[in-house]
């Protein structure tokens, strides 16, 4: 798949991880909700769910790994600004073939896009951070 099938699966599990957040909703529910919306038959679906399901089954792992290279403690942190850190977290653990350089672009595009004015700058420090202990 191409990178902007990545890109896609990113946007989308950036929406998804915020829905599991605010709502409670489960892979299940997620993967079955968000696979018969209109944008996903153009994203990489096969990477959205396998960082999907990484994510919602280490959650606590990728927020012990966050709170270690942030400076506030993680339920401190925006929602949208978590769920970006969840998935750059995993790409970098469980993602060897992709770049950390791509992963952290990717992760402060994603944060220009849905995060608060000036979030990108957090994000980029934090994954920084947790690129050089992960990598």
């Amino acid at each position: 798949m191409s990178a902007r099938g990545r890109h896609g699966a990113r946007r989308l599990l950036v929406q998804a991880l915020y829905q599991n957040q605010i709502g409670g909703h489960d892979s299940a529910a997620l993967i079955e909700q968000f696979s018969s919306s209109k944008e996903f038959s153009g994203v990489d679906a096969d990477y959205f769910c396998a960082v999907l399901d990484e994510v919602m089954e280490g959650k606590d792992a990728l927020d012990t790994q966050i709170t270690s290279v942030a400076d506030r403690p993680i339920d401190q942190l925006d929602p949208i600004e978590r769920c970006v850190l969840w998935i750059g977290v995993a790409e970098l653990k469980s993602h060897p073939d992709i770049p950390a350089k791509v992963v952290i672009n990717e992760a402060v595009e994603l944060a220009k896009e849905f995060g608060a004015s000036g979030s990108f700058r957090y994000i980029n420090a934090i994954l920084d951070n947790a690129s050089k202990a992960l990598r």
